[in-house]
This record gives C-alpha cells, sequence and structure tokens, in this order.
C-alpha cells in the first residue's frame, strides 16, 4: 500500500517495496520483475512513476534490464529463471483455442486491436505482435482497411 499523502515519493515507496520483495526472497536473483504494466496496474500510477521506481533500482544495482525481455533481479551475472512464454504468445494459445472451439469462425473478423488490448490489458504492441504471430502460424489473415479474419479451416497449421 501506498502513502499517497506523505512526504516520500511514489517512486520511491514502489522502488523500497520491490526491494523488500528481493530481501524475501519473494523475487529471486534473475528471476523477471513484473512488467511495467503490472505495476501501473498494481499501484494504481502512471508508467513514468514505475519508470523511475525502475531507474532508482537499476542505479543500486539491485536489477537490470534487457532490451526486449525486460527486467531482472541482481546484477547481470545472475542465472535467469527459466524463460516463460511470451505474454504475446499465451494470448494467441488462447486466441486459437477459440477459433479451434468455433468461438471465431473462418472468414469472419477477429475482435479489433482496441478490443484485444481491452481484453487481455495488454499494451497495443502486444496485440499487434499476437495477430503477427497469429498471421505467421496461418490462423488468421489481415486485409489491409478491412480487418484480420480467421483463415480457411484448410488452411489452418496442423495441430
Amino acid at each position: 500500500m501506498l502513502d499517497r499523502e506523505g512526504p516520500v515519493l511514489l517512486y520511491v515507496q514502489i522502488a523500497d517495496q520491490i526491494r523488500e520483495r528481493i530481501a524475501s526472497g519473494d523475487l529471486a536473483p534473475g528471476s523477471a520483475v513484473p512488467s511495467e504494466v503490472e505495476l501501473v496496474k498494481t499501484y494504481e500510477v502512471t508508467r513514468q512513476t514505475v519508470r523511475r521506481a525502475i531507474k532508482l533500482l537499476k542505479e543500486e544495482g539491485a536489477v537490470y534490464s534487457e532490451q526486449g525481455r525486460g527486467t531482472f533481479v541482481g546484477p547481470k551475472s545472475a542465472p535467469q529463471a527459466p524463460r516463460q512464454v511470451p505474454v504475446y504468445q499465451q494470448i494467441a494459445n488462447e486466441i486459437i483455442e477459440q477459433i479451434k472451439a468455433g468461438e471465431y469462425v473462418p472468414n469472419r473478423l477477429i475482435p479489433s486491436e482496441k478490443t484485444l488490448v481491452q481484453r487481455f490489458d495488454r499494451a497495443p504492441g502486444t496485440i499487434r505482435q499476437t495477430v503477427a504471430y497469429l498471421r505467421e502460424l496461418g490462423w488468421v489473415f489481415t486485409v489491409p482497411q478491412k480487418g484480420t479474419y480467421v483463415s480457411k479451416r484448410e488452411d489452418w497449421p496442423e495441430s
């Protein structure tokens, strides 16, 4: 819980709480720190506030970031925890299951980017990555200026 009316800045309080999670072992060396989106939601603050907290922790050497992968506990030399399935693939897998179940039918639109952003509570870039992945696998195709449609059943990848 953040003290929003006290003298300690919010980003310092967030950094303190993450530091406490590291000290308690809740966030072990090499494990991923929750994403910016998750921290924004958890603490109900702006993304800038979260970024300042992470920056403070980086300056202290408590965490480090890798472009496109995330922020991790400890120095870069700390062994990383096994990699999880990326979020965009998790979302894609859910949509694939809905296609297989007939919730989204061939030659019909899948939900819009805006709808998927709201449904999965993720950034537009993550949703675009999800749709690109679905397209790459052959589950959907995009018609410029119209939208993204479910592929014909015969074009679905082998399961």
